[in-house]
């Protein structure tokens, strides 16, 4: 893979996407976002969608949050980095989407997929790193912050999440790369650092 590279990363809450999003993207010098909340807009959506207080918020109203915020991202930051040159390293992607409302709030992947797809205009991530942590692991490291209204949700919304990531891995692998979270941070570093050059033929 020569040509820019757009690449999310992808887990539970409290795997180290964040931590590992930003050592990624600085090695590759490459544009660091998020979803949502990658842009102005997404960060006032984010709020919407983060806020605890929010506990009446639909599942469909929360899944259109995110394709209106996943489609700023892609016309506001990933295109525009593609196009002159640079690689994108985004923390989440279309893929949370459908673990996290598709399954977790089983409203299923088809019309998810075709939405997010459209507010992408076609392009998808052209890898997903996964860091996967057992769940009591993540527990222990919630436990230790404040907790947004995702996090806050019970055991069996991410054994359901949990599940659709594992489907949308063996659906298509080619595509991800799945990293054992639960070594010491560094070393998940160097796992990512290389796994991703070697697929960016570096």
């Amino acid at each position: 893979m020569t040509s820019p590279a757009y690449i999310a990363l992808e887990g539970l809450e409290g795997c180290g996407k964040s931590t590992h999003t930003k050592r990624l993207a600085e090695h590759l010098d490459a544009v660091m976002t998020r979803e949502p909340g990658g842009t102005r807009i997404g960060g006032l959506l984010r709020a919407i969608l983060a806020d605890p207080e929010n506990t009446d918020l639909a599942p469909r109203t929360e899944a259109l949050l995110m394709a209106a915020d996943r489609a700023q991202h892609m016309a506001e930051v990933i295109q525009p980095a593609l196009a002159r040159g640079q690689h994108v390293v985004s923390d989440r992607s279309i893929y949370s989407t459908l673990a996290y409302q598709g399954y977790g709030r089983r409203l299923g992947t088809p019309d998810l997929l075709n939405i997010s797809t459209w507010a992408l205009d076609g392009r998808l991530p052209d890898m997903v790193v996964f860091i996967s942590v057992p769940t009591p692991i993540l527990n222990e490291r919630l436990a230790k912050r404040d907790l947004d209204r995702f996090e806050r949700e019970g055991a069996d919304f991410f054994a359901r999440i949990n599940d659709g990531f594992a489907q949308l891995r063996e659906a298509d692998p080619e595509r991800w790369i799945v990293i054992d979270g639960t070594a010491p941070k560094d070393d998940v570093e160097v796992a990512i650092r290389t796994a991703v050059l070697a697929r960016l033929n570096q």
